[in-house]
């Protein structure tokens, strides 16, 4: 069921160190560049949107949205900050700081995917639910949560090189991690736009191998050899122990390795003579 509160808009201003960080963490990179901007912007013009908190003691706040404006305050020197106190719980405000950060998208993309899912696994909202609440059509609600299928550390590349969510779709095509990974330098490597991307993706799924996973997949053969070789020469040694006369000759040519095994049609056990001394 979706959450519906009756928000008192009442704006009040509230000594800083009175405020704490909401737990729900919506917003994890802070970049230092935009940051100093928005403290330039408070410091001249004052803040144009309140933040808005809940009290949680007799002089103590919670930031539910606004964590990032906050942070500006204080850096520009400010005192207090102009708030809306909402009257709600922990689990109402974390509804709240999730789906308006996602509503104002001022989320990166993986930030928002990551909202989306916490909203609901954590809150038990549906997809529908999410997508009325926040205003998006279900579509980009489902193909947001495809996003966290990459590794956390591909996200990290890819906000790092400043890839677009089209990027990202593009390289999801490609279900192994390693290859993919591999793909995705190569797109970082040679600047390719989304277009380039997407052609360099098909190219990889029609065409079978790279030469990476070539390399890869003959390390493999090889590792697998070792392995069947170890196999022949412990079967030949448990027959032997056994009693069997079996042997193996191996031999290598320029192109192939060949075994040859021979294992007695009849069982020979060499039998040892007890002899009795008068």
């Amino acid at each position: 069921m979706l959450l519906n509160l009756s928000l008192d808009k009442k704006i009040v201003e509230i000594p800083i160190v009175q405020i704490r960080p909401g737990k729900t963490k919506v917003r994890k990179i802070f970049e230092q560049s935009k940051m100093k901007e928005l403290a330039q912007s408070i410091g001249k013009n004052g803040l144009i949107h309140p933040i808005e908190v809940r009290k949680i003691g007799s002089d103590e706040y919670e930031v539910i949205s606004g964590e990032r404006r906050l942070r500006a305050a204080v850096m520009c020197g400010k005192r207090k900050i102009q708030c809306i106190v909402i009257d709600c719980d922990e689990k109402q405000a974390g509804i709240i700081s999730l789906t308006e950060n996602i509503q104002r998208r001022d989320l990166n993309i993986f930030e928002e995917a990551q909202s989306i899912e916490r909203l609901m696994k954590e809150y038990g909202m549906t997809r529908q639910e999410v997508a009325l609440r926040t205003g998006r059509n279900l579509a980009d609600v489902i193909n947001r949560i495809k996003l966290l299928k990459l590794e956390e550390e591909e996200r990290t590349i890819m906000m790092k090189y400043m890839l677009t969510e089209y990027h990202a779709y593009a390289l999801l095509r490609i279900e192994d991690p390693v290859i993919r990974r591999v793909a995705l330098s190569e797109v970082i490597e040679k600047g390719m736009n989304v277009r380039q991307t997407e052609k360099y993706i098909e190219e990889i799924l029609e065409g079978g191998f790279t030469k990476y996973e070539r390399k890869q997949k003959n390390k493999l053969i090889i590792k697998n050899i070792e392995i069947f070789e170890n196999s022949i020469s412990k079967a030949i040694d448990l027959m032997q122990e056994s009693g069997l006369d079996a042997d193996a000759e191996k031999t290598e040519e320029s192109g192939y390795i060949e075994y040859t095994i021979r294992i007695p049609k009849r069982r020979r056990i060499k039998e040892k003579k007890n002899t009795k001394t008068a």
